[in-house]
């Protein structure tokens, strides 16, 4: 029976006002929540426990306020709930938390690992991938569909059209909306997530190659301009063609 884990990501409530204070971004005031094509993965990894049995951990990287993801992933179904975590690594770039996530599938002893495709913050799509290149797996990736029928049958895009892949053994599967139905938390399993247990461990994980210099807001943009009557006609196809160069 299969060890599944499943990513998934604190991030900033996608209704969440951003706010740039300073050359930081502030996020004082946002409310946190998974990250929503994770939501799609934690179905994906439910689904794959009830055809075929096993265990799914979720598993996150963050400080202990990540914990709240977590226990929102244990009340929607998932066996056991772990961060990874070490105060002293400070801020970790791509491929310091890719290798850590690595190295705690590891060590929990996962064999199939699902994520969604991107995550709502950054929106980079690189921490599946990343993950099967640093483990040795195979790799599917944007999934919008998965059957479970004997193994893994992932729909995944195509040039023209969608593929169907089979995937047997060790792999990272990043899901995508499609046709996955994500179901919603009652009442025993909130309850149950509140008691919960957060298994924390640490890991491996390479010194930082990138570094955030400073955030910015992009430049104002101009007052726009309002034209009424006829008469106004030639100069704004003349402004469309010549500024805005829409035609």
């Amino acid at each position: 029976m299969p060890n599944i884990v499943v990513l998934v990501k604190r991030v900033p409530d996608t209704n969440a006002r951003i706010v740039v204070n300073g050359d930081r971004v502030d996020l004082s005031a946002v409310k946190w929540v998974i990250s929503p094509y994770d939501e799609f993965a934690i179905e994906t990894a439910l689904q794959h426990k009830e055809a075929a049995g096993g265990s799914v951990t979720a598993l996150t990287l963050g400080p202990a306020a990540a914990d709240k993801v977590l226990k929102d992933a244990k009340a929607i179904g998932v066996d056991e709930i772990t961060r990874v975590w070490d105060d002293s690594w400070g801020e970790l770039d791509s491929n310091g938390i890719q290798s850590a996530l690595a190295d705690a599938i590891g060590q929990i002893g996962g064999e199939v690992v699902y994520c969604g495709k991107t995550a709502a913050d950054t929106g980079a799509g690189s921490t599946g991938p990343g993950i099967a290149e640093r483990l040795g797996w195979a790799s599917v990736s944007n999934v919008s569909d998965v059957a479970f029928d004997g193994g893994i049958i992932a729909t995944a895009p195509a040039e023209g059209g969608a593929a169907k892949v089979a995937v047997s053994g060790n792999a990272v599967i990043t899901c995508d909306k499609g046709s996955i139905k994500v179901r919603k938390p009652n009442v025993k399993g909130i309850m149950m997530a509140k008691r919960a247990q957060v298994n924390v461990i640490s890991a491996a994980v390479p010194a930082a190659s990138v570094t955030v210099v400073s955030q910015s807001p992009p430049p104002a943009k101009p007052a726009g301009k309002k034209y009424e009557g006829g008469d106004s006609a030639a100069e704004v196809a003349s402004l469309l063609r010549d500024e805005a160069n829409v035609i």
